[in-house]
């Protein structure tokens, strides 16, 4: 017999979490159709995956390409890193619904909160939609590489209806408004939202300072969207959540728990809680094991590693929420590349120009404790054991921090990253919450803070160094996480597993040699914007619906990626 196309001679790791096993896999049709032993049968293409892995495509809950299929339809730096599926839409931000008169304000909106330029948006796009349905044709339109999930975004839907008083604390939707909220919720689902997604999370500002639509919406309105979400895609339709756990923690755990009793599948983005013994561990495994029982479905996705800011001379030099710098950075920072910004920096008393301007930058310095140098190593060095900070480093040597972060930014000719660890910093903690059984070990926001840092190689880092090196996780039950798990959160049909008769998204991996490369900071968005991309090796081929999308960090240009609209029930 003779197939399309057969993978020969891996370790298959299915995607179940069951110990993996050598077969081959037959491929035709753009599935999966024979597993075993196929010795005795030929194909048109034979992968030879001896030594190496072979899983699904990684699906990945929580990104921001929203636009980005616009100008970039190999959906990088995603497809680097194994993802075949992408959610987009997450924390209230979507592009539909919409009127045209609201174009702007969404791509304002996502310049805010997801630091991606307004006039790469409006630009990228043809906005040649108003519907959710159409705006799913457009994205279809663009051919994309990986496949697309659209969630409807509640900020969206709420400043349509509500303008915006609906920024507004103290303001409520009243009848009339809420019941066109439910309508267009109903209507976003019913042509292909996998469901709805609200952002209640405080660093959400709009680019004036007030917070996004939602932020301040009670009860009875996020009751009303969680009612019209199941009783329109049926029970555990995804309700996607971004919440003030710092300020409302009571009132947002009441609508976790009231979304799960009503039928939704919740998912809210989590981390540690640096106040507490365990970091909030114990209560969350409580937490989530009451909101499961009884066939209610609430889950959780969080960081792979310590992230927040990468600093250097790429756009974030000091706090990325500082407006203002010294005269000196500041025309340091206005020179259009890297390589013109350090020759800028060895100018005859520039340096220590710099270095007295950073003295005075108080924001930066409270800052050097959680700076991690990312070195210019073959590899980036996550520093996974805290032993290298700009604050030690600085200590060590008699120097002051900012003097040490001046020279190594001009010596590495602007190269050198610095990570900060604003978010996974407890690292044995955040470890102990990933590997509660509820919780999905990616949170990439890919897409998204595209000019401050980038963790779309999440799922590089969780296979390589929590799972192959430190021993997280097996290997199995990593893979399960991201593959079969997060597939069912979101109700994919026949995808997340490798089977017989399913989609054949899959990854053939060179285990032992798998890494993440260094940050590199690209001009590849619309009027020549940058943003902060990562690479990977050790994926010796991503395959979408059967075909090769990427071999080694080359493309094909086959792509083969579907928008999906249809999801399992119940």
């Amino acid at each position: 017999m003779t197939h399309e196309t057969i993978i020969r001679g891996g370790k298959v790791v299915d995607g179940t979490g069951q110990p993996s096993k050598q077969v081959d896999i037959a491929i035709d049709g753009g599935r999966i159709s024979r597993i075993g032993d196929l010795s005795g049968e030929d194909a048109g293409d034979i992968i030879d995956a001896s030594g190496k892995i072979v899983t699904p495509g990684f699906v990945d809950l929580h990104t921001h390409i929203d636009a980005q299929a616009g100008w970039d339809p190999n959906m990088t730096p995603s497809s680097y890193h194994g993802v075949t599926t992408a959610v987009m839409g997450n924390c209230g931000c979507s592009f539909a619904p919409v009127r045209k008169e609201n174009n702007r304000f969404l791509a304002e909106m996502m310049e805010a909160v997801e630091d991606i330029a307004t006039d790469a948006i409006l630009d990228g796009l043809p906005w040649n939609w108003s519907s959710f349905g159409e705006y799913l044709d457009t994205m279809e339109s663009f051919n994309p590489a990986i496949n697309m999930v659209g969630i409807a975004g509640h900020s969206t839907i709420r400043y349509d209806v509500m303008g915006d008083k609906g920024c507004d604390e103290g303001v409520q939707a009243d009848d009339r408004e809420l019941a066109k909220i439910v309508d267009h919720v109903k209507q976003s689902i019913e042509e292909g939202a996998v469901g709805v997604s609200i952002s209640r999370f405080m660093n959400h500002k709009l680019l004036d300072g007030r917070l996004i639509p939602g932020t301040f919406s009670d009860q009875r309105e996020t009751r009303a969207i969680q009612e019209a979400v199941v009783k329109t895609g049926g029970p555990g339709t995804l309700f996607q959540a971004v919440l003030d756990f710092a300020g409302r923690r009571d009132g947002e755990k009441e609508i976790l728990r009231t979304g799960a009793e009503l039928g939704c599948h919740v998912v809210f983005s989590n981390g540690i809680r640096k106040n507490v013994d365990d970091g909030g561990v114990s209560g969350w495994a409580e937490f989530l094991e009451l909101n499961n029982e009884n066939g209610k479905q609430m889950s959780s996705c969080v960081h792979t590693r310590p992230s927040g800011s990468f600093f250097g001379l790429a756009q974030t030099v000091f706090n990325p929420t500082q407006t203002e710098l010294k005269p000196n950075w500041e025309a340091v920072m206005s020179l259009s590349s890297i390589p013109e910004r350090v020759e800028a920096m060895k100018q005859r008393g520039m340096r220590e120009k710099l270095i007295s301007e950073g003295k005075q930058m108080d924001q930066f310095l409270s800052f050097a404790h959680l700076l991690h140098p990312m070195g210019m190593d073959d590899y980036p060095s996550w520093d996974i054991d805290n032993q290298n900070t700009l604050t030690g480093i600085a200590e060590a040597a008699g120097r002051h921090p900012i003097e040490v972060y001046v020279d190594r930014l001009i010596e590495s000719e602007g190269r050198e990253l610095w990570n900060l660890w604003a978010f996974g910093s407890s690292l044995k903690q955040q470890w102990e919450l990933m590997r509660l059984p509820q919780v999905i070990p990616m949170l990439g926001d890919a897409g998204a803070h595209v000019g401050l840092f980038t963790d779309a190689d999440s799922p590089t880092f969780l296979l390589s160094e929590l799972a192959r090196d430190r021993g997280i996780f097996t290997l199995e039950e990593a893979v399960h996480r991201i593959t079969g798990q997060s597939a069912q959160v979101i109700r994919l049909k026949e995808r997340g597993e490798i089977r017989e008769g399913w989609h054949a998204d899959i990854n053939i991996i060179d285990y032992e040699n798998l890494k993440c490369c260094h940050p590199e900071y690209l001009r590849d968005l619309p009027h020549n914007v940058g943003r902060i991309v990562t690479k990977s090796e050790g994926y010796d081929a991503t395959l979408v619906a059967g075909k090769v999308l990427i071999a080694k960090g080359e493309f094909t240009g086959d792509r083969r990626g579907e928008v999906i609209r249809d999801f399992g029930r119940g």
